[in-house]
């Protein structure tokens, strides 16, 4: 989590920033609003095109950690969570796409205000037709607040092809994958040191009891039945009472898993979207562990 003094700032290939596009934003902006205690802000001037909705824990944008937006005019996909991949150089990471064997179905451009501009973006499809974003940040670094209850917890890629999505991500974004993590995340060599020296000086320490490199997962890479494509998780204090109050307001639970680690439910929202409600529920010893770690 970010504090009061310290910019949460990404870097290249790291996972910055999330959205969702919908057409009826002030039916998302309730759902989504009730679900996890979003204040929000519109961005766009009276009479722009379209919304762009920033949602935060307190209203302003040293705690931001979505946005909800109506989608590009003519747009006619599905509505989904969009993820965005933050890189140093949007028109040089486009190029690159085309070379590995994706798709840049929007090519780069500036994004808000001229002449200072949230950030640039270029939206992509992988070579398993999985879509995101890319994302050199201006204004909008990305998210301010994760991990805690309410904000965004982590994006996975699922794919049928492991290899061949490394194949892509990998010399695109700087990606490596070793088994041994959990579901197979992957990692940013020295993302953890980056963190250790910005907005999170302890990671390192709270972490001694998990495998090497797990500071460096930014994402995961997840084989999966059926289309390739990106899932978003979302932190929740405890998933069964979300679970009870989604239901309530409209939305369809699609699957539940008691994990090692996490208790998860995949649920679709009112308006088509599909997003991870996640609980962090760790094995006993390593909360006994990070207890004697705080004592000491």
């Amino acid at each position: 989590m970010a504090d009061s003094h310290t910019a949460h700032t990404y870097p290249h290939g790291v996972p910055s920033w999330i959205d969702l596009e919908v057409q009826d934003v002030d039916a998302a902006l309730t759902f989504y609003g009730g679900l996890f205690g979003w204040r929000f802000e519109e961005k766009l001037p009276p009479g722009a095109p379209g919304r762009y909705v920033v949602a935060s824990r307190d209203g302003t944008d040293a705690t931001a950690v979505a946005a909800i937006a109506t989608p590009d005019e003519g747009y006619v996909g599905e509505v989904a969570w969009h993820t965005y991949l933050a890189v140093d150089d949007v028109a040089a990471s486009a190029a690159r796409v085309a070379e590995l064997g994706g798709i840049v179905s929007s090519p780069p451009e500036a994004v808000g205000p001229a002449g200072q501009p949230a950030g640039r973006m270029a939206r992509i499809v992988d070579p398993q037709g999985a879509p995101s974003r890319l994302w050199q940040a201006g204004t909008r670094i990305g998210a301010q607040v994760v991990n805690a209850p309410g904000t965004w917890n982590f994006s996975n890629l699922l794919t049928p092809d492991v290899d061949r999505a490394l194949q892509f991500y990998g010399p695109l974004l700087g990606w490596e994958r070793s088994d041994d993590l959990a579901v197979g995340m992957a990692r940013v060599p020295g993302y953890g040191d980056h963190l250790a020296n910005t907005v999170d000086p302890g990671i390192h320490e709270r972490q001694a009891n998990v495998p090497p490199g797990f500071a460096d997962a930014v994402a995961g890479v997840v084989p999966s039945d059926g289309p390739a494509r990106w899932s978003v998780a979302f932190a929740v204090a405890d998933r069964d009472r979300s679970l009870t109050e989604v239901e309530r307001a409209g939305a369809t639970v699609l699957a539940t898993e008691d994990g090692e680690w996490s208790k998860e439910a995949t649920i679709r929202d009112p308006f088509g979207a599909e997003l991870v409600l996640a609980q962090f529920d760790p094995p006993t010893e390593f909360l006994e562990a990070e207890a004697r770690a705080g004592a000491s």
